[in-house]
């Protein structure tokens, strides 16, 4: 009976509420979710960790690639990615983009030691059993970061948002290309 007293919704009514519908949608997308800054400070916080690998191998002499190492962080995240419901293929690529960004900070930090002939007179931490737990833990902070996201990457905001944040990053030009490195396949294709 009620039904009787409302009026019929006519086709320009639907057009409109379609309209308000999708502007809404479309204008939800500016800002970017909340699932986007802990990843973001994660991704942050991995290349932080750069500068203390640099000065353990600087130290020790190792090269800055470790391929085993390398391969092992890989394989690693897309196991645990299935625990997370993360999609593997974007695991490993994630992961692979950090270890590049480590390696470009590394790379920066040893040029301009060697170019200054000295490491700075900082307390070192110890590869295996400080740095790497240290990254190990934030591999499965970031997978789990990764799960709340994920729904995001498609979003056409995706790439404006990372250039907005990128705006805001603080470093010089090796730090900056290492950021966009580690941030280069959060967003989908």
């Amino acid at each position: 009976m009620l039904s009787s007293c409302l009026p019929r919704p006519s086709r320009l009514g639907f057009a409109a509420l379609a309209l308000l519908s999708l502007l809404t949608a479309c204008t939800s997308t500016r800002h970017p979710p909340e699932a986007l800054a802990p990843l973001l400070g994660d991704i942050e916080q991995r290349l932080a960790l750069a500068t203390p690998v640099a000065l353990s191998k600087w130290d020790s002499g190792q090269p800055v690639e470790d391929r085993p190492r390398e391969r092992q962080v890989i394989d690693r995240a897309a196991e645990r990615a299935r625990e997370w419901q993360v999609d593997p293929a974007w695991a490993r690529q994630l992961f692979a983009d950090q270890i590049e960004a480590s390696k470009i900070s590394q790379h920066a930090s040893l040029d301009a030691w060697k170019r200054q002939g000295q490491a700075p007179q900082t307390p070192r931490l110890n590869l295996a059993t400080q740095i790497r737990p240290a990254l190990d833990d934030l591999q499965e902070r970031m997978l789990q970061d990764m799960a709340h996201f994920a729904p995001y990457r498609a979003d056409g905001a995706c790439r404006q948002w990372l250039a907005d944040r990128q705006r805001q990053v603080q470093g010089d030009a090796s730090y900056l290309q290492a950021w966009h490195q580690a941030t280069a396949s959060l967003c989908a294709r």
